[in-house]
């Protein structure tokens, strides 16, 4: 299968100290959007807002020979608890700078200046592409349609992420 055919396996982890399952709308947004882009949803999971939580998650996800990607909902705001982008940054091996900033430049044609409390960021760890978004539902969207959907298409022209985490 070349890279323009392939699909992705990817992880979903929602970063709350109060969601669940049931209450869960942006993991579960994801979770769909990414398995209707014929992706596979490998794993999901729901973990509070803890930066050494996030970081064994994330981690292990980072070094499973099954994922490719991993798509994070929550924690980059500015409240005390908001700790994904200390967590996971440390991860890295190259930043993807460009992702935070578009997310930004999208978001401000919907929400206007508000869209400077996000701190959403992306970066890829050992072949592993980590993208985190803010927890509401409407920014997932905005990330998911603006930005991910594409750039997780092999035949996305002139350039996607896919052959970089199946190559």
């Amino acid at each position: 299968m070349s890279a323009s055919e392939q699909k992705l396996n990817i992880a979903i982890l929602t970063v709350s100290d109060t969601r669940t399952e049931e209450t869960d709308t942006s993991g579960r947004y994801l979770a769909e959007a990414v398995t209707e882009a014929g992706h596979a949803l490998i794993e999901k999971a729901i973990v509070i807002d803890d930066k050494y939580r996030l970081r064994e998650i994330v981690s292990r996800w980072i070094a499973a020979d099954n994922i490719h990607v991993v798509i994070s909902t929550g924690g980059t705001g500015f409240t005390g608890r908001d700790t994904t982008p200390e967590a996971l940054s440390v991860l890295f091996d190259k930043d993807i700078e460009g992702f935070g900033e578009l997310f930004r430049h999208i978001s401000y044609q919907e929400i206007g200046t508000s869209t400077v409390q996000s701190r959403a960021f992306a970066g890829i760890a050992n072949k592993t592409a980590i993208f985190c978004l803010p927890g509401s539902t409407g920014a997932c969207k905005t990330g998911w349609h603006g930005i991910l959907k594409e750039q997780l298409d092999g035949t996305h022209k002139p350039c996607n992420f896919v052959g970089h985490l199946t190559n």
